[in-house]
């Protein structure tokens, strides 16, 4: 009895997931009342957390290949004070092109750093516990991305800033900017500026980051052939009401 009423909750979950018909609700509630619902506790964590793996990896895979910033979906723009100092420097001689220089550079370090996220965001999603996966099955088609940014923001922007770093150095990015910076502050009456770009693109990365996740879990919920194991396919079937 303890079991059956464990499914019947479960199928409820499931169904506040999608829109179902009167129909849709005896066909799912018949197939959980004839065999018990099929799946386990631990099966329904495992099928979230396999999605879950999934998405982070092409993820964070993508974004972390040459261009996956700049020419894509999640490109960096430079912030507001950069692009002051910028445009201020356009007929300047030898940073008449420092905009289009800086705009790759820190899509260059973003790219560079995205390298070192998913291990933080696969050891977030081992220590997710059943409850934390009945949550991703009641929300919406960002829940579990959601939970990723509770579980992982303030561990991935601590781990994540200094690899920012490491990787604007590494593209010259810093030195680039510490250039028109040193520049631009000794044209006479501009207002002086010093913007923390390690914490600006730091920041910008791990949003286009976690942007992809949503991405990937939207597609994985309403689209069956994006399930790669078993596992998922049987999870998500029941959110599916197949």
């Amino acid at each position: 009895m303890v079991r059956l009423i464990k499914n019947l909750m479960f199928v409820m979950v499931m169904l506040s997931l999608s829109a179902c018909n009167p129909g849709d609700l005896n066909k799912v509630l018949g197939a959980v009342l004839e065999d018990g619902g099929g799946l386990s506790d631990a099966q329904i964590g495992g099928g979230l957390k396999d999605a879950l793996m999934q998405g982070i990896g092409k993820g964070a895979d993508r974004l972390s290949m040459r261009d996956g910033f700049l020419k894509g979906a999640y490109k960096i723009l430079l912030p507001a004070e950069v692009q002051k100092v910028t445009s201020k420097l356009q007929n300047v001689p030898g940073f008449t092109q420092v905009e289009n220089k800086m705009l790759e550079l820190v899509n260059r370090g973003a790219e560079d750093a995205s390298k070192k996220a998913k291990p933080i965001f696969v050891n977030a999603i081992k220590q997710m516990t059943f409850r934390d996966a009945m949550g991703i099955l009641m929300g919406g088609n960002n829940a579990a991305t959601d939970y990723l940014k509770r579980a992982t923001s303030n561990k991935l922007y601590s781990a994540f800033k200094p690899e920012i770093v490491k990787s604007l150095d590494k593209v010259n990015a810093t030195s680039t900017w510490k250039k028109a910076m040193t520049t631009y502050n000794r044209i006479p009456l501009v207002n002086k500026v010093n913007p923390d770009l390690d914490d600006y693109v730091t920041n910008q990365a791990l949003n286009g980051l976690f942007k992809m996740v949503a991405k990937e879990e939207a597609n994985i919920r309403k689209n069956p052939a994006a399930r790669a194991t078993d596992l998922m396919k049987r999870v998500f079937a029941k959110q599916d009401n197949q």
